[in-house]
Parts: structure tokens; C-alpha cells; sequence
């Protein structure tokens, strides 16, 4: 297989990446980086920096010049950076000397790198936002449909007392309308520019600095962190931070799932895909399981980020290499799982008649904590909690319902108690609320 699946024609639709997946190619680093080069002669240009024809010719070529990654290669392997390289092919491609001499005025490798990065990310994070948009509304004209369509819950992989499907679907859905909601503070803390020169004193940049890196940020649609960054890697982990929170709600999704569709619960179905070579009779989880493993690798990069932000001095080769390494994986990855999120969230749906039978197994246990509150209105609450385990260990061992040892014992306890419909608690409301906040996000 290739060394990447999002590289790979073989895993190409079960890792699919979309858009986000041609932000992280040589091509789109390299037009990028020109984007930044022609967007700072233009800054410059205005600003009286460099001459305002060499600006103009700078700005025009950098919208124009394809360089090839290729011709940039033994350059970046020589130098560490590619921005040399790239620099020499690009004002040998501009044929204009008198001009060219004026790319790159004061700035350093790492001003067009990470600047370039982020002009990715900003684009990243917006196709984030849609997937994320898209499976909110899926969840939400479900959990509006079956807000109130009873199932068991579930701790620690046991029935713990009855929810609704629609319930689920919110405790699924309201931490991707958090992440949205925090999406502009990400923004406005995490996508800068970096202008800061060699060391990080813009010194080369000249009595214009703070000026040149605010006039590119505004060009670029970025921020300024009036401030070097170069070391200072927050930026960075607080996108990835972002990435992190998503991914963890969505493989608890994945994993919730996983769980609703094992032999003998059954309670949703996820669609026609899942077929196995040798067994007919299977529908495997695919979606699910590749969000889950999705999750793992990009642990794992999110580890190796967290190590790589403590950089020495002010650069620092090795730490800022493993970023390079790390951010587009971490970036593909959360873009995959979004991907396969949104088919999930579409296709999924609930078997109620299999939620109604998980309801009713098990001797009506489910009820056990409801019981003993009940109990609990007429005796002491330790003595009701007392009876009521006593009670549970006797339907176990007489193999009887609980709801006839306890009417037998207890017969002004109404029979309301065992009807999981009537023992949903908030389920319906946390439903219903989590439709009202998705609807409003939509018309936001």
C-alpha cells in the first residue's frame, strides 16, 4: 500500500478527503508561498518599502509563475527550506532582474512558510465548518423525529436506564455545534500572519515593519499577532486543539455505533455498504471503524505536534520539521472522518422494535434506579436502595420480571414505572433542544 492512504488510489474512497485533500499537496504549498511573496511586494510597494513597479511586476508574477515542485527539490534537500529554491526559480521565471531583486524584501524562510500554512488551514477549517454543518442537520431532522422513540442507555456497555434515540442523537450533536460556535475565536486567536525576519526582530524589514506585517495580513485575509511567532507554536496547537475536540465527538459517534450494531443489538442500521468476503450474512460498521482508526492516527500526530512545539532559541530545525510532517495528517485526518461522518449521519437509522425488545429484556432491570426512588417516597432512601437490589437479585435468580416481584410486594408502586416511555427524564427536551440550537445555526 502507498506510505499514505489519503495518498492512495486504493484507499481513495474509503479515507476520502475532499477538498481538504488538494490543500496538502507540493502544488498548493508552493502557490501558496507565491501567494504570500506577491501579496508582500504589493505591501511593500505601497508602503514605499521597495520601488511600486517592482511591487506591481512581483505581485502580477506571483499570480502567474507555475514553479514546479520537482525543480525545487535538491534545493530543499541542500538547504533544509524550500523557500530558497523556490525563490531562485521564481525570479529566474520572471526574467526581470531589475525587479525580481525586490522578492522577498526583509522577510525569512519562515514568514512564507508558516504564512502560507495558514492561508491552507484558514481554507481547512472552513471546509470543516460545511462537513460539520451538514452533519448537524442530518442529527437534528433525526433526533426530531425520534425524540421521544425509547432505547436503552448504555454505561460502561450495560443497560443502564431508559434514554431516547432522539436523546442520543443530541448528546452526539451538541458538541459539533460547540466546535462550530468556537470556530471564530480559533480564527481570530490562531490564523496570523508571520512577518518577523531572520531571528524574529524584523530588523531587515526597516523602520516600516509593524506597518508591512499588518498591510499583509490585511491582504491576506489573516490576522496580525503584532508580535513574532516563530517560536511560539500556539497557533498552531490551538487549530489542532479545535481538530482534537471534533475528532473526539466524532469517534465517540463511530464508537456509540460500533456498539448499536453488534450481534444481538442490532438497534440501527447504517445503509447497504459493509460487505465481507466470506461471510453473506455480515453488514461490517465500515464508516465507523474507519472514523475510529482515523482517531488513532491522529493521537498519534497530535502527540508528535505537542513535542515538536518546544523549539530552541529562536528557530529550531528539528521541532519545526516534525510540524510539517504532522499538521497535514492531522488536518487529512479529521477531513476524512468528517467525510465519512456525514455519510453515517445521513444513512443511519433506528430499528425501534429492537430498542422496544432491549427495553423489555433482562427481567425489566433497566427500572432498578427509578424503583428505588420510588420506594424511596414511603422509606428511608438507604433502605429503599437496600429492597431494591435485594429485589433485583431475586428476579435474577427466580428468573421473574421485577415488575411482578415488586407490584407483588408493592402494589401501590404504579405501573407507569416500568414503561420506558413514561421514565425518559429530559431525553425528549435534551432532544428537542438540541433541534432548536442546530435550527438556529442554520439560519445563522
Amino acid at each position: 500500500m502507498a506510505a499514505s492512504v489519503f495518498d492512495s488510489p486504493l484507499y481513495a474512497h474509503l479515507f476520502q478527503t475532499g477538498d481538504a485533500g488538494r490543500l496538502f499537496s507540493d502544488s498548493a504549498a508552493i502557490r501558496a508561498m507565491l501567494l504570500v511573496e506577491g501579496a508582500l511586494a504589493k505591501v511593500q510597494g505601497g508602503l514605499g518599502v521597495i520601488p511600486e513597479i517592482s511591487a506591481a511586476a512581483i505581485h502580477r508574477a506571483s499570480l502567474e509563475i507555475q514553479v514546479d515542485p520537482g525543480a525545487v527539490a535538491a534545493s530543499t534537500g541542500e538547504n533544509g527550506v524550500c523557500v530558497p529554491g523556490l525563490l531562485a526559480q521564481f525570479r529566474s521565471e520572471m526574467q526581470a532582474p531589475e525587479f525580481a531583486q525586490h522578492v522577498h524584501w526583509g522577510a525569512t524562510s519562515q514568514d512564507i512558510i508558516d504564512t502560507a500554512l495558514m492561508l491552507r488551514l484558514r481554507q481547512a477549517l472552513l471546509l470543516a465548518e460545511t462537513d460539520l454543518r451538514e452533519i448537524i442537520g442530518h442529527l437534528a431532522d433525526a433526533a426530531q423525529a425520534h425524540a421521544a422513540v425509547p432505547l436503552p442507555a448504555r454505561t460502561y456497555g450495560q443497560h443502564a436506564t431508559p434514554t431516547s434515540w432522539g436523546a442520543v442523537l443530541a448528546e452526539w450533536g451538541m458538541p459539533l455545534c460547540s466546535a462550530i460556535e468556537e470556530l471564530e475565536s480559533v480564527r481570530k486567536s490562531s490564523l496570523f500572519v508571520s512577518l518577523s525576519g531572520a531571528a524574529g526582530t524584523g530588523s531587515a524589514l526597516g523602520p516600516k515593519a509593524a506597518e508591512t506585517r499588518a498591510g499583509l495580513a490585511k491582504a491576506l485575509g489573516l490576522n496580525d499577532p503584532k508580535r513574532s511567532w516563530h517560536v511560539d507554536r500556539g497557533p498552531i496547537l490551538r487549530i489542532a486543539d479545535w481538530q482534537g475536540r471534533v475528532m473526539a465527538a466524532l469517534t465517540h459517534i463511530a464508537q456509540s455505533t460500533l456498539g448499536l450494531t453488534m450481534t444481538g443489538i442490532t438497534e440501527v442500521a447504517l445503509g447497504a455498504s459493509g460487505a465481507s468476503s466470506t461471510m453473506p450474512q455480515k453488514q461490517n460498521p465500515v464508516g465507523p471503524s474507519a472514523i475510529i482508526a482515523l482517531g488513532h492516527q491522529f493521537t498519534g500526530q497530535r502527540v508528535t505536534l505537542q513535542a515538536a512545539a518546544a523549539h530552541q532559541h529562536q528557530r529550531d530545525g528539528g521541532a519545526w520539521f516534525s510540524e510539517w510532517m504532522a499538521v497535514p495528517q492531522l488536518t487529512l485526518c479529521l477531513a476524512s472522518a468528517l467525510s465519512q461522518a456525514k455519510r453515517l449521519a445521513s444513512g443511519i437509522s433506528p430499528h425501534p422494535v429492537k430498542m422496544h425488545s432491549a427495553l423489555h429484556a433482562e427481567l425489566g432491570l433497566i427500572h432498578a434506579e427509578a424503583l428505588s426512588f420510588a420506594l424511596a417516597e414511603f422509606m428511608p432512601r438507604p433502605e429503599a436502595q437496600r429492597i431494591t437490589k435485594q429485589l433485583c437479585l431475586d428476579a435474577l435468580e427466580k428468573q421473574v420480571p421485577l415488575a411482578d416481584l415488586v407490584h407483588a410486594d408493592y402494589p401501590s408502586v404504579p405501573g407507569s414505572l416500568f414503561d420506558p416511555a413514561a421514565q425518559l427524564g429530559q431525553a425528549p427536551h435534551d432532544a428537542a433542544a438540541f433541534v432548536s440550537r442546530a435550527r438556529a445555526m442554520s439560519n445563522s
